[in-house]
């Protein structure tokens, strides 16, 4: 009898290590940047952000829209008739944070645009988004954008006391939508206290100009107070 628990015993057991093999398993794929999960991947290819048509544009409408969830837009573009549309603004919020490039669909009417974030504001007190410009941005438009800056490495000038600081947010270029980069990645890891990256310093990809003047600082470390 003891045999049989001990034997029992030790296919639990053997069970009970597989399954947290396993689990260990999946939990390290599910980690590496690479590879992401199957789930995530097929929300993310399911899932169209769609708006609706403004039927009025006054400050009543566009505030009683605004108690209901929704964030007020404007689409735009060359050839291109303006809309006055507004979407649920966590799903607007969450299509941004997930998209993969600048541009990014979204459907009104059934039609779907590729456009572009050109200009928002927000409240001067609770920092929250109260208005979208969304440029219309097929391939074949060339027009002005707006393109993030973002930063990669630590600058050496943190350890003599200093700060990043950003003068420049975003880079205006004018090129065809189809050209148009997904942001400027930049190095500061040389950057010491009084050093700063110009607009010269950063090269524009192939069909890309840049329009902000080229002494213009985009990013630099200076003395902290």
């Amino acid at each position: 009898f003891q045999n049989i628990l001990f034997k029992d015993y030790l296919k639990f057991r053997e069970i009970w290590l597989f399954y947290f093999s396993i689990k260990k398993l999946i939990k390290l794929i599910l980690s590496n940047n690479k590879l992401k999960s199957p789930l995530k991947i097929l929300h993310k290819e399911t899932t169209m952000l769609e708006g609706i048509v403004r039927e009025s544009i006054g400050k009543k409408a566009t505030k009683a829209l605004r108690r209901e969830g929704y964030l007020i837009a404007n689409i735009y573009g060359k050839d291109f008739d303006n809309l006055n549309v507004a979407f649920k603004e966590n799903d607007f919020l969450r299509a941004v944070r997930n998209k993969d490039s600048l541009r990014f669909d979204v459907t009104i009417n059934g039609e779907t645009f590729p456009v572009v974030i050109q200009e928002y504001q927000k409240h001067p007190v609770k920092n929250k988004i109260l208005h979208i410009d969304l440029r219309v941005a097929k391939d074949g438009t060339v027009a002005k954008w707006l393109v993030p800056v973002k930063t990669e490495g630590t600058p050496k000038g943190l350890k003599n006391k200093g700060v990043l600081i950003f003068s420049k947010r975003r880079l205006k270029v004018k090129c065809d939508a189809k050209d148009l980069p997904n942001e400027f990645l930049l190095n500061v890891s040389d950057l010491d206290v009084g050093d700063s990256i110009l607009v010269r310093d950063i090269k524009a990809p192939e069909g890309v100009t840049m329009m902000d003047a080229n002494r213009v600082s985009v990013v630099g470390v200076i003395k902290a107070k």
